[in-house]
């Protein structure tokens, strides 16, 4: 055990279906001493292009060979702490904390894994079908390598389970969506939670005095509704496909879509969900899904990309649209994520021509290059207009560590 590892109490991990995210920190300093990702797991590895990367006390760590499932991937994960000077066995975890995408009606606060617990996650399947069998495989690997260390499932949808019940209910026969679990649950609400939490700190103001709206902009999308400390809506659904328009995911669209290309496209049910969560969004319309990229073809002048922008701008200002209207007072509106925290463009566009709601973006101070929570609304602005970095692993562990005390 390496000088200060006395200090580290928390792993977190979150494993989806082909990869691990995992960060060793403490979560009393928000200190990270080992963090990295197993990539393509299952899946060939091309020459030269590394399955793990660890990055521990400023060096890299790499595997170079194929990981053949998520025990083979965590187990290789500890050979690299080890080698890296913080075996995991003399770390002095207090918790592991695992990212769990749908907790149902059933989970909505950080719970400690048992046998039971882990077989209501894997049921929960059907609602989440591509994360939440992956989040089931990585909690079992990490309970199999670390038997004697409390695990805690930490759930996405738990910060909106007490959605006003107008906001979470769809509007179909009320015995099927009983029976069948519909509503809408809402996900990302760790970095929801968390990113209004900090603006309250970052503003000096209450949490429950706050009006807020939150925009998660990364390949996944989401905004939110904050009235109090309380969400009170959001754009994800009972999955993450509805809402905004995303990298790979088409957000909102008529349900008779579905029915229309099963009717006239020769497709089935997998090839619908395969095209509307995989082949969708801006890569649908533009080729890709990464937004420097997409700018890149916009400065070329791709037409396709220009209008793939625009679609994404669109959708994203009638949910800030609804929210004014759904909040009525807005103190703060921020931006988080990998697109949220970084685009410049796409800040100024979805908040462009709202002066008149006291909304205002200082084109200096959005294209500033600085990567701490700051303002981009000038000053004496009416609406605080912030970008605030997430951090889902440092909240994650935080809820970890209180459970276990």
């Amino acid at each position: 055990m390496r000088k200060g590892d006395s200090e580290v109490k928390v792993l977190v991990i979150n494993s989806g279906s082909s990869s691990i995210k995992y960060q060793l920190l403490d979560p009393d300093s928000a200190q990270v001493v080992a963090a990295g990702v197993v990539q393509r797991i299952g899946e060939p590895v091309a020459e030269g292009s590394p399955s793990i990367e660890h990055q521990s006390d400023g060096k890299t760590y790499e595997h170079d060979g194929e990981v053949p499932d998520h025990a083979a991937g965590l187990r290789l994960v500890f050979d690299l702490f080890a080698e890296s000077g913080h075996d995991l066995a003399d770390a002095g975890l207090r918790a592991v904390g695992h990212r769990v995408v749908h907790g149902g009606e059933v989970f909505y606060e950080p719970t400690l894994v048992t046998d039971e617990v882990l077989e209501a996650i894997s049921q929960l399947s059907a609602l989440a079908p591509l994360h939440n069998p992956a989040n089931v495989v990585g909690i079992e690997s990490a309970r199999e390598l670390l038997p004697d260390v409390p695990q805690v499932a930490v759930f996405d949808t738990a910060f909106f389970h007490g959605l006003p019940a107008a906001a979470k209910t769809y509007a179909i026969d009320a015995k099927v969506a009983a029976a069948h679990g519909v509503r809408r649950y809402g996900f990302h609400g760790t970095s929801h939670e968390y990113v209004s939490g900090q603006v309250a700190e970052f503003l000096g103001r209450d949490r429950a005095e706050l009006n807020q709206i939150v925009l998660h902009l990364g390949n996944g999308a989401s905004a939110s509704a904050i009235r109090g400390g309380k969400a009170v809506d959001t754009t994800m659904g009972l999955t993450p496909l509805e809402g905004l328009v995303m990298g790979t995911r088409s957000g909102d669209l008529d349900p008779g879509i579905i029915f229309h290309l099963i009717r006239t496209a020769d497709m089935d049910v997998d090839d619908v969900d395969a095209l509307l969560n995989r082949q969708s969004g801006i890569k649908g319309l533009a080729g890709v899904n990464d937004f420097r990229e997409l700018g890149r073809l916009i400065e070329t002048g791709d037409a396709a990309a220009q209008l793939a922008f625009d679609v994404y701008i669109h959708r994203l200002r009638r949910y800030i649209g609804a929210y004014l209207v759904e909040l009525g007072r807005v103190d703060a509106i921020t931006f988080t994520a990998g697109v949220g925290e970084n685009d410049a463009k796409v800040r100024a566009a979805a908040l462009a021509e709202l002066e008149r709601f006291g909304i205002r973006v200082d084109p200096a101070r959005n294209t500033a290059k600085d990567r701490s929570a700051r303002y981009i609304s000038p000053e004496g602005a009416e609406v605080a207009v912030l970008v605030v970095p997430t951090n889902e692993e440092l909240a994650i562990a935080r809820a970890a560590a209180r459970l276990v005390g």
